[in-house]
């Protein structure tokens, strides 16, 4: 398969990018080619395309499945496996959101917790023990807020993204010491969200 100038650019830089975000090059570039190109492809057209070695993509599809970024698919009268990933860059999101709170946030909100009861923290300075359970209260609000955002439908999401700092009028109090009183009126009530 011949990739086209855009195409080239995008998976090569998407393959950087993953470099910074702690994904093989390979991996992020395999995910970016499905995308792009935005049909099901065998291990062969993607060993091909992207002159990657046959044992080097096989790695790598195992990992996108493991994050549940692309899918096996089937051709009918063809024996290959075929894979795809979603053109949805919502949904690719908010896998990529989920995964990473499962394997990397929550064993360490699991952590605080277990210090946060251990008998050996009233050992350690008031200091140590406030940062390490402000540390938890802080955490458990992040997760708390991430898992709403991710029952949101996308359109919602969306929404409230593009609100950006203008959230701020709603729950900055009105006598904030930043902002004139007049600028922020009583709190209007908010429809429900979803």
């Amino acid at each position: 398969m011949e990739l086209t100038d855009i195409s080239r650019r995008f998976i090569v830089h998407w393959g950087e990018m993953g470099t910074n975000w702690g994904v093989n090059r390979s991996v992020a570039q395999i995910h970016a080619l499905l995308f792009v190109h935005g049909r099901p492809l065998h291990a062969e057209e993607i060993a091909d395309t992207l002159v990657l070695a046959r044992s080097n993509v096989s790695n790598s599809l195992k990992e996108l499945l493991n994050w549940r970024l692309i899918r096996v698919t089937q051709a009918l009268g063809d024996r290959r496996d075929y894979y795809e990933t979603s053109s949805d860059v919502w949904e690719l999101f908010r896998t990529i959101v989920r995964q990473r709170k499962e394997r990397e946030f929550d064993p360490t909100v699991a952590l605080l917790r277990d210090l946060s009861v251990d008998p050996a923290l009233a050992q350690e300075s008031p200091e140590m023990q406030d940062r390490l359970r402000s540390t938890l209260d802080f955490m458990q609000t992040l997760g708390s807020w991430s898992d709403e955002m991710l029952r949101l439908s996308p359109a919602t999401l969306e929404k409230i993204l593009r609100l950006g700092a203008q959230v701020q009028r709603f729950v900055r109090p009105v006598d904030a010491p930043d902002a004139p009183a007049a600028a922020f009126p009583a709190m209007p009530t908010l429809p429900p969200m979803g």
